[in-house]
């Protein structure tokens, strides 16, 4: 089979996958597939609530479809999967969409077909968790009447900057011979090129450690700025005295949320434990992260005391739900911690974010975002996500919504450091 051969179904039309096939679709036919009707109707008529394609680049795709009628995909040959991988309740990998998107394809799968996962998982799951479901839909054998391939999403939701087509590819496919034609379809429209890994497990090892990497810097940082905060010292000025290394990373403490960092230890944490082995050190800077919205809490709290503004029924401002600045992603959001964490102690809290659905909002975790905050309506400010809306109110614009002798708390550095009573 040749790339021209090659009829591509996207399966998911999210932060992933929409991206994608536009991109796809400016070349070739392609059709997006979504179960969520609403989702078709939207992108159908030029729109993105989620912000990451422009009507404009909509209209480019000229040869991409959209559908969410499973026989549809018929037409496809090669099916790229592109759907959510979350964690359940208690933090265990949850492959419910993955495992529902491979009983779809199952149905309409053909010889020769080849499905492509970009989802992330942990090491083995593609050949040991979806292509057994694929088999026992379709009654095709694996390697024989059907192939496989992984290519792992790298999409940074709301960056401009890195765009599917500028960020390398890790490619992999389940023969040499699928290796290399995967390879060369996604070489159509990555500009900057692929790395074809030795395996779909070599892939999918490489992508849960992208973001595994990323937690455990971040955990250290937090956990630096909660010693360097006992002992009175500014964490912002230790950092930027540090990075005038050239060797030194430029991670910052905050909150760790969002559908990657937050999320893809876990896969590799469980798989590690099926296997027998119990990762410490990935865990612990989970813990740590994990706990961050409580430790911001407590800290806003003892700055409140000390200004002997009386905790129970005070009224806090949450500026920002977002997991993430200048993105309308709610996902995995761990502003919701501190939120809860307010709670606890029976503050009164108003959440404002300007990016923000709020009947997403509320669909997500119950919260209704004001329209507007009111100046001087405040005891306490949590600056929680650097939106450029946040940034641009500057130190007069924040301080004005807090009451006299009221507590800013700046967990993103918005502000300069003696404009904020509290900084991470």
């Amino acid at each position: 089979m040749q790339t021209d051969n090659l009829n591509i179904a996207v399966i998911g039309l999210g932060y992933v996958g929409l991206p994608l096939a536009v991109e796809f679709g400016k070349k070739r036919p392609v059709i997006g597939f979504d179960i969520n009707q609403k989702r078709v109707t939207e992108l159908q008529n030029g729109q993105d609530h989620t912000l990451e394609v422009s009507s404009e680049e909509l209209k480019q795709a000229a040869h991409l479809s959209y559908t969410a009628n499973a026989e549809d995909l018929n037409a496809a040959n090669v099916y790229i999967v592109t759907v959510p991988t979350p964690i359940d309740e208690h933090k265990r990998p949850d492959l419910t969409p993955l495992i529902k998107a491979s009983e779809t394809i199952g149905k309409t799968l053909k010889q020769g077909d080849i499905v492509i996962y970009e989802s992330t998982v942990y090491p083995g799951a593609t050949e040991e968790d979806c292509v057994p479901v694929l088999e026992r839909v379709s009654g095709l054998m694996f390697n024989r009447d059907f192939y496989a391939g992984y290519s792992p999403e790298r999409i940074n939701p709301g960056d401009k900057e890195h765009r599917v087509t500028n960020i390398k590819k890790v490619t992999a496919g389940s023969t040499p011979e699928i290796a290399d034609l995967v390879d060369a379809l996604y070489n159509e429209i990555i500009i900057v090129g692929t790395h074809k890994a030795s395996s779909i497990k070599v892939a999918e090892a490489a992508k849960v450690i992208e973001n595994t990497q990323r937690d455990l810097n971040i955990a250290l940082i937090n956990e630096l700025a909660m010693i360097f905060n006992k002992m009175g010292i500014d964490t912002e000025a230790v950092l930027q005295a540090a990075g005038s290394k050239w060797n030194f990373l430029p991670f910052r403490p905050g909150l760790v949320g969002g559908h990657c960092i937050g999320v893809d230890p876990y896969y590799l944490t469980h798989k590690a434990q099926t296997i027998g082995y119990h990762p410490e050190i990935i865990l612990a800077g989970r813990r740590l992260n994990d706990g961050m919205g409580a430790y911001v809490v407590s800290q806003l709290v003892k700055a409140m005391l000390k200004k002997r503004i009386h905790v129970e029924g005070a009224r806090v401002l949450v500026m920002g739900l977002t997991f993430k600045e200048n993105c309308p992603d709610l996902r995995n959001t761990r502003v919701i911690d501190i939120v809860k964490e307010l709670g606890e102690y029976n503050i009164e809290v108003d959440v404002y974010d300007p990016w923000v659905s709020k009947a997403e909002a509320q669909h997500e975790y119950g919260i209704d975002p004001i329209e507007q905050p009111k100046p001087g309506q405040y005891d306490g400010v949590i600056l929680a996500v650097g939106h450029d809306q946040f940034k641009a109110l500057g130190a007069p614009g924040i301080r004005s919504l807090v009451k006299s002798g009221g507590v800013v708390y700046d967990l993103k550095y918005i502000l300069p450091a003696q404009e904020s009573d509290i900084r991470l």
